[in-house]
């Protein structure tokens, strides 16, 4: 992916030239979505730098691993599904986190894909970890691996345009005074393919920033807060390491200021050494 050149105007992350339109619930007959195509952009990336990216990330989240596809960490109340380890809800929980397995089901429904029935119930099926654990060899857990591993495209795509969406989206949350900031920053990262990785992985990683649930102690640690916690730093792979650097500061005051009873310090090692890879060429 060297010697790719990659601008805002051209919105780098438009892996995929579609616009949402509205989206059905998550059913097991879930009628498919019409996406209308997104205005002409003047780049767009090969199926095989899709790829790297999507490999990237899947190596980010559960090590490149079949298993890791469906996996359910500890202390947490929910799933987190396929290489972009989307969250699925269990019925009845409404958590802090913004919820995206139903969202990109509905993403692969409208493509075209095949998504085995369990992954289009509107909520995860298994109730905790426990019961989701012990149904990890059954059919259902397995078939959704086999599924996942079988189309990473779908999966890079979806992660994709939700960062496609997310400058917008900033830009109308952040204070006025910011806004510029952000663009300008915005735009610096995006001149480089690893700054791309960094703008499309973190916004799976760890959100757009404008959700007001996603903080603590009034302060978060999402695309939008990463934008303007950076330096002022030249555009390149300056300014892609410094998004790296932002980001892993965002996530150490993140850690300061979460319960301590969460123990998300313990996430520190494995969160640095992502943001570090965004400084470095793919």
């Amino acid at each position: 992916m060297q010697g790719i050149r990659f601008s805002l105007s051209a919105l780098a992350l438009g892996l995929i030239s579609v616009a949402c339109s509205p989206t059905p619930s998550v059913t097991q007959t879930a009628p498919r979505t019409t996406y209308a195509p997104a205005p002409q952009v003047s780049l767009k990336l090969s199926a095989s730098q899709k790829a790297a990216i999507g490999k990237k990330i899947w190596q980010n989240e559960s090590a490149g691993k079949i298993s890791g596809l469906t996996h359910w960490n500890d202390g947490e109340e929910f799933p987190s599904m396929g290489i972009g380890h989307f969250i699925w809800y269990p019925k009845g929980f409404n958590g802090r986190w913004t919820e995206t397995w139903p969202e990109f089901v509905r993403y692969a429904l409208s493509q075209g894909k095949n998504v085995p029935a369990v992954g289009r119930l509107a909520d995860c099926p298994w109730p905790n970890k426990a019961s989701f654990q012990r149904d990890f060899n059954g059919a259902q857990l397995k078939g959704l691996r086999t599924w996942l591993a079988s189309d990473i495209t779908v999966q890079t795509e979806f992660i994709a345009y939700k960062s496609r969406a997310a400058l917008p989206n900033i830009l109308k949350a952040a204070p006025a005074a910011q806004r510029a900031r952000i663009q300008r920053n915005y735009d610096k990262v995006a001149t480089t393919s690893n700054g791309v990785y960094a703008l499309v992985d973190y916004v799976n990683f760890k959100g757009d920033g404008t959700n007001p649930r996603e903080t603590y102690a009034g302060q978060g640690w999402g695309l939008m807060w990463v934008l303007m916690e950076m330096r002022e730093v030249p555009s390149g792979q300056a300014a892609a390491k410094e998004f790296g650097q932002a980001a892993k500061r965002r996530l150490d005051l993140r850690v300061k200021n979460s319960p301590a009873s969460r123990g998300e310090k313990r996430w520190t090692p494995g969160w640095h050494n992502r943001c570090d890879s965004y400084g470095r060429p793919l």
